[in-house]
């Protein structure tokens, strides 16, 4: 893989569903470039084709079209298994619905992708601690989701999707069930990640303070995108 490569690359992508009179086109030919270390947020109103633009690039989905393009290699090209190990060595995600284990505490839910990696349990143990620490939550390992509020479910949620050290963290509405204080700081959190430790983050949202975090603003709108602004520094 080119060092020079960028982290994410889309070419003419296209994904339809279905066919004939129920021929739906979520993504019309889009052009995107996503380079290592930005912070962007998707916009666009329901239908536009943002969700779908994160899937594929999340490796959850497939283009009907066109190239894509992760840190140079051609995704298209991959099989099944090894979209897999893409998804889980180099992408974090974090939902608007936590996703946790309810009946599983907060550090047991951090340390599951790295079951899945195979990683002996103490290394584990000090990975999951350590991203805990992270999100200013090491004081809860031992507590189950029901103990905690909805803003630390999301900071476990954030844990979790960190502790593998990922290239990338895709944020699908990570503030959508949450009050604005919670909202404020879960995105303070993830600019913090973004700034200190260097993770690309691709956001999903439709609130527009919440976009106001990212470097980067992309709006879709019909499969195709209508805009796409990079916030000047001061």
């Amino acid at each position: 893989m080119s060092g020079e490569a960028p982290l994410v690359s889309f070419q003419g992508v296209t994904r339809q569903y279905g066919e004939g009179g129920g021929l739906v086109r979520a993504l019309a030919g889009v052009d995107l470039t996503i380079r290592r270390g930005e912070f962007i947020a998707i916009m666009g109103p329901s239908g536009s084709g943002k969700s779908t633009a994160m899937n594929i690039i999340g490796c959850l989905d497939r283009p009907s079209g066109g190239s894509f393009r992760f840190l140079g290699v051609e995704v298209n090209d991959l099989s099944q298994d090894q979209r897999a190990l893409l998804r889980r060595n180099f992408i974090g995600f974090v939902f608007q619905g936590f996703n946790l284990l309810n009946r599983t505490t907060a550090i047991e839910n951090v340390e599951l992708p790295l079951i899945y990696r195979g990683m002996g349990r103490r290394e584990r143990r000090e990975r999951a601690m350590e991203a805990l620490r992270l999100v200013g939550l090491q004081d809860r390992e031992r507590h189950t989701p029901g103990e905690l509020s909805g803003g630390q479910q999301q900071r476990v949620a954030i844990a979790r999707a960190i502790v593998t050290d990922p290239l990338l963290l895709l944020a699908d509405e990570p503030t959508g069930n949450l009050d604005s204080q919670r909202s404020q700081e879960i995105m303070d959190l993830i600019a913090r990640l973004n700034e200190q430790r260097g993770i690309t983050v691709v956001m999903v949202t439709h609130e527009p303070d919440m976009a106001e975090h990212a470097h980067r603003i992309i709006r879709f709108v019909d499969g195709r995108i209508a805009s796409d602004e990079e916030k000047v520094a001061a």
